[in-house]
């Protein structure tokens, strides 16, 4: 890596961000396309966002990605939200431009095109969706524009699942919604699709499951957004099940693609070989 004076600078944002894939993503994306730009990770805590965001205007940032837990929070700070994060609610990327900061959602999209390269049919279909954090308002709204019939979000906090159940049911009429506490998930077994958006399974803690999905058919979908183990405990129980399983990986290629998108304004087909981005992921020791 041949860092100099006019090296652009893209970072992550988070808490914690500890074992993170997201530079091996970018540097290699940046790598392959001969761009003088480089990717780090910083942890930010919570009370320190704003001061954060204020330096990186004064450094010039030219743009950096936001991780748990300030996808939502952080969208009080920026200077302009995008039509399509208002809508989901969460802000993942963040572009600098004239002089402020633009706050931007590629989890949605980046999701929904993880279901659609596996041939997992959308429309029409039951959702069911664990967590009601920044990710899962990504995933939960980009699923509603996409068409299915049913959503249903469960979490630990009962009063954060019906707030996202509320913004759905009235963004999008024609679709039904329920909430309900992780607790009662035994009650919402009958569903096309699962998608874990806790961070329950992820890196130190890969023994923990978010529900026990040996209670769903073996025809349900199961998903999950954490990436790191590549194959979370709850993934490997679907499997065990014979259900079709999609990792949080192609979420995190997917959607770290489309922020590039946004950064450079550029066709996201430039990035590609995704299959070969994977592999580097998936050679990687700590992910095994």
């Amino acid at each position: 890596m041949n860092i100099n004076w006019n090296t652009e600078l893209y970072c992550l944002i988070g808490d914690p961000i500890e074992k993170s894939l997201s530079p091996e993503i970018h540097n290699y994306i940046f790598n392959i396309n001969n761009m003088n730009c480089n990717y780090m990770c910083f942890n930010v805590e919570d009370n320190n966002l704003k001061q954060v965001l204020d330096t990186f205007k004064i450094l010039g940032i030219k743009g950096f990605n936001v991780t748990i837990p300030h996808k939502i929070h952080i969208m009080k700070y920026l200077d302009d939200i995008d039509e399509e994060a208002k809508l989901l609610g969460a802000v993942n990327t963040v572009k600098y431009v004239n002089g402020k900061l633009m706050g931007y959602n590629t989890d949605g999209a980046g999701f929904v095109k993880s279901l659609v390269d596996s041939g997992i049919s959308i429309k029409g279909k039951k959702i069911l969706i664990l967590g009601a954090g920044g990710g899962s308002h990504a995933v939960s709204v980009k699923l509603a524009q996409s068409g299915v019939k049913k959503i249903i979000i469960l979490n630990r906090t009962i009063e954060k699942s019906k707030q996202l159940a509320y913004n759905i049911s009235n963004k999008f009429k024609n679709i039904a919604v329920e909430y309900d506490d992780l607790k009662s998930f035994s009650k919402y077994t009958d569903v096309d699709i699962v998608v874990n958006c806790t961070s329950i399974g992820m890196y130190p803690d890969m023994d923990e499951v978010p529900v026990d999905i040996s209670t769903f058919s073996n025809e349900t979908v199961v998903c999950d957004i954490v990436y790191k183990p590549i194959k979370t405990k709850f993934l490997q129980s679907a499997e065990a099940n014979n259900m079709e399983i999609v990792s949080g990986i192609d979420m995190l290629i997917n959607q770290a693609i489309l922020s590039q998108k946004i950064w450079f304004s550029v066709d996201e087909n430039m990035f590609l070989n995704i299959d070969e981005i994977k592999g580097i992921l998936y050679d990687s020791v700590e992910l095994k």
